[in-house]
């Protein structure tokens, strides 16, 4: 489990850096519309404060504070920046996943997510699917915004 975790998330945050990356327009990285209100620089910065939250701070024990609110707020960051801080998340995750000891991963995430108690195992796997399904947001939103 933990190899297949590792390399899944390898993955999911390669698709996340792949797609900023491809954007050809800094201004199409904050572009919202009606029909799609959050912007793929705004989901990017929300994938990178879930994870060093969830992630580098629960599992990996950083000293990592979120400020959620800043990552729907804040606009206008070079693609640049966001690689940076994509490939620093990368690290922290992997880094994070290889030392935390396989055998925990069967027992209790240390807070609740949305009032339930989770298994780590479960909490990451939950979190695995949270970074796919906004990176899929971010591809929708650069084919059909970025021009």
């Amino acid at each position: 489990m933990k190899t297949a975790t590792i390399a899944l998330y390898t993955r999911e945050i390669d698709r996340l850096a792949s797609e900023i990356e491809q954007y050809k327009s800094e201004f199409s990285l904050w572009k919202v519309t009606d029909n799609i209100p959050n912007c793929a620089g705004n989901l990017c910065l929300h994938l990178i404060g879930n994870l060093n939250h969830f992630i580098g701070r629960h599992i990996g024990n950083t000293d990592y504070v979120r400020k959620r609110d800043e990552e729907f707020e804040s606009k206008n960051i070079p693609k640049a920046t966001l690689l940076i801080l994509i490939a620093n998340v990368k690290k922290i995750v992997i880094t994070s996943l290889t030392n935390f000891p396989e055998e925990k991963l069967k027992e209790n995430y240390p807070i609740e997510k949305n009032g339930e108690i989770l298994t780590n195992e479960f909490m990451l796997l939950h979190l695995l699917w949270h970074l796919s399904y906004h990176v899929g947001q971010i591809n929708y939103h650069r084919r059909f915004l970025d021009y």
